[in-house]
């Protein structure tokens, strides 16, 4: 069985109307949710073995909160990764499924409507309520955990996973 976590960056700011998208920070609220993401994930057990993160400045700082609730510091290995920067759920994948053979746990970190729709993709069971929240919306900091029954991610079949977490920052506080 393999796991994978889709985190879309936590809130941003738009305080600076000329500065570039890619380059916009996370504000207050954004700070404040991204950590408790990381909590969630330490709850969940996820201990990522690959994150995949885009190199925005928002999902560099999500990355940076969610970081050290990490179980094992340091042994994650990170790639930023250009191509992820607004990606595709086509492209997202590719990405995925490209990761080393004995990659167990992926984190994906970056935007939508890119995660959200490949996540709707990927998830074929779980929770019928929480199948219909991440359909309707994916909101910034929202974290989607799917389990597979692939052994490796070059293997895992659109519409083979099974919804095993969806949890927004609104549903910890």
């Amino acid at each position: 069985m393999i796991q994978l976590a889709l985190l879309r960056h936590a809130k941003s700011s738009w305080d600076e109307p000329g500065i570039e998208d890619f380059d916009r920070p996370l504000n207050a609220r954004g700070r404040a949710a991204a950590p408790v993401m990381g909590q969630i994930l330490a709850s969940l057990k996820f201990q990522p073995d690959i994150v995949l993160c885009s190199p925005s400045a928002r999902t560099r700082e999500t990355l940076a909160c969610v970081e050290p609730h990490f179980a094992k510091k340091g042994a994650a290995q990170i790639k930023l990764i250009d191509q992820l920067y607004l990606a595709s759920p086509a492209d997202l994948m590719e990405h995925i499924s490209s990761v080393a053979s004995d990659a167990k746990r992926v984190l994906v970190i970056g935007h939508n409507p890119g995660l959200q729709m490949l996540a709707s993709k990927l998830a074929a069971s779980g929770d019928p309520a929480q199948l219909i929240r991440l359909n309707e919306k994916f909101p910034t900091a929202a974290l989607a955990l799917l389990s597979f029954p692939s052994d490796t991610f070059a293997n895992m079949d659109i519409q083979s996973g099974h919804l095993e977490a969806f949890i927004t920052p609104k549903d910890r506080t």
